[in-house]
């Protein structure tokens, strides 16, 4: 998806929001007939039938009748969509969408291609209902058939394109490289390499911790608080752009020089789960410590780092080429002996197998048994595990 940054007038910004506000109505009603069915009523109305209402309702509400029809027949479209992807089980069940949150719509068909260039580095696109909205040329606009304006909490507005980037070709050299995602390093290369994911500087996280701390003095509902929510929207905003930034070219670095691509099989959504409460069965209503804090604080650095996103981008630039490898032991195994055992990880930084003497970083150590797919077969090294009549079956085939 090619995104570029909208520059509307103040005019043309009241005009987009009511839009979006349009479009965020008719999802929701949308929302609220699919919600409302149950197994002893019929079927609920398919997009032909809300088409109907949705004109029906334009006849009768001057407020909605004020907004384009193309705006909301596609919101209409767009759930459509979103109920067939989510009984198919690619995507998520439709939900609400929130004021402030959720602020965008799309257009699709000619409208979608009406874009006039202005000068190098400025275009314009003609927006229903709104007109001529200019924004910045920062690389070469795509031959789509559809586009999305957005309107982020950071109070800037996007224009995005949905096409589908050609893959990157494989060099041809036949290397294969192992990636371990970590929390400390972002990323550790089976060659060597430490990347980290760029964040916010301790002046900016200092500053965040100072706004949250005046947010939660301000009064619901105040102009002062509208304000502070602003500026620390503005710090997210700006950790988002750096994190997708570093994925973007991360990404492309890897998928240009190497041929396969391994990583581990992660299931970040259960990883990042709050953890559940520990009733204390002494003290009926009271509960023990689950260490709660330290949780949160591991699962802010996991999503901080972006571990889903760059692997969901690695297999959009590199497709067939990444290969998942199941992560159990890659941490406590040797690369170069085999040997796995708890205490060949002295810290979190370092590797130094008690058997052979192999000492290295711990996370390049994990990245090359990653790269080398010895995740699976580390389970059987362990002399605990293994019995004594497949003792000599494993000894020979080593």
């Amino acid at each position: 998806m090619s995104r570029f940054r909208m520059y509307p007038s103040h005019p043309q910004r009241s005009a987009l929001l009511e839009q979006c506000g349009h479009a965020r109505s008719v999802w929701n009603l949308a929302v609220e007939q699919w919600s409302m069915w149950t197994r002893d009523k019929t079927a609920t109305p398919g997009y032909v039938e809300q088409a109907k209402q949705l004109t029906e309702a334009r006849a009768a509400f001057d407020w909605l009748r004020a907004g384009s029809q193309t705006v909301q027949q596609q919101a209409l479209r767009d759930f459509d969509q979103a109920v067939r992807n989510f009984y198919a089980g690619t995507h998520r069940r439709p939900r609400w969408r929130k004021a402030g949150l959720h602020e965008g719509f799309r257009i699709v068909g000619p409208q979608a291609s009406r874009i006039v260039k202005l000068s190098r580095k400025w275009a314009a696109v003609n927006v229903p209902k709104v007109g001529w909205v200019r924004f910045r040329l920062s690389r070469a606009i795509p031959a789509a058939k559809s586009y999305r304006v957005t309107f982020d909490r950071a109070g800037r507005w996007h224009l995005a394109f949905a096409v589908i980037p050609s893959p990157i070709p494989a060099p041809g050299t036949g290397e294969v490289v192992g990636v371990d995602r970590g929390v400390t390093v972002s990323a550790a290369l089976s060659t060597g390499e430490l990347l980290t994911c760029p964040g916010l500087s301790a002046t900016e996280q200092a500053r965040l911790k100072h706004l949250q701390r005046r947010l939660s003095r301000c009064r619901r509902g105040s102009t002062r608080r509208q304000r502070v929510k602003a500026a620390i929207a503005t710090l997210s905003a700006r950790a988002v752009d750096r994190r997708k930034d570093w994925v973007e070219k991360t990404s492309t670095d890897l998928a240009r020089r190497f041929d396969v691509i391994r990583v581990e099989d992660l299931r970040i959504a259960s990883m990042t789960r709050r953890p559940k409460p520990k009733p204390d069965p002494e003290q009926p209503g009271t509960y023990l410590p689950n260490r709660r804090r330290a949780k949160a604080g591991l699962n802010r650095g996991i999503l901080a780092n972006g571990w889903g996103l760059l692997v969901q981008r690695l297999e959009h630039k590199a497709a067939g080429r990444v290969e998942k490898v199941n992560p159990a032991y890659t941490s406590q195994t040797c690369s170069v002996c085999g040997h796995r055992a708890p205490d060949n990880r002295e810290s979190q930084a370092v590797f130094r197998c008690t058997a052979c003497g192999h000492q290295a970083n711990a996370d390049v150590n994990a990245a090359a048994n990653i790269a080398a797919g010895r995740a699976v077969s580390a389970r059987r090294e362990t002399p605990a595990r293994v019995s004594p009549k497949r003792e000599p079956q494993l000894a020979t085939s080593t």
